[in-house]
């Protein structure tokens, strides 16, 4: 069985930093791709950063760019969003979208979500 699980989130003050973690387990090839999405309460749930193994690009929202950072360690199957100089409006439940190769077929995966809360 397939798990997508987040991890890292916390409580920070504004101007610091965490590293949040997704991580892909089961009977699984690897992660082909993957992105980091948010929502805070009364907002759709929106897009933060991105990477494609296929090109190694990514990508992030205007909002987030300069201060996150999307990473990946291939062997542990996990991707990393570190985050610094955050503020208040960074505040939301973080999620993982992980697109996974099982065999010769890619199935994407969301996590169960990490909160993150910067205090002002």
């Amino acid at each position: 069985q397939v798990q997508v699980v987040e991890s890292g989130g916390g409580l920070v003050q504004a101007g610091g930093s965490l590293r949040l973690s997704c991580a892909a387990s089961g009977s699984i090839s690897g992660i082909n791709a993957a992105g980091w999405y948010r929502q805070s309460p009364g907002k759709q749930r929106e897009f933060v950063a991105s990477f494609r193994t296929t090109d190694y690009i990514t990508n992030y929202a205007d909002s987030v760019k300069g201060r996150f950072t999307i990473s990946r360690d291939n062997a542990k199957n996990t991707v990393f969003l570190q985050m610094d100089s955050l503020k208040p409006e960074d505040t939301a439940v973080y999620y993982c979208n992980a697109e996974i190769r099982i065999g010769t077929y890619l199935y994407k995966y969301w996590g169960q979500g990490t909160q993150v809360t910067v205090s002002s």
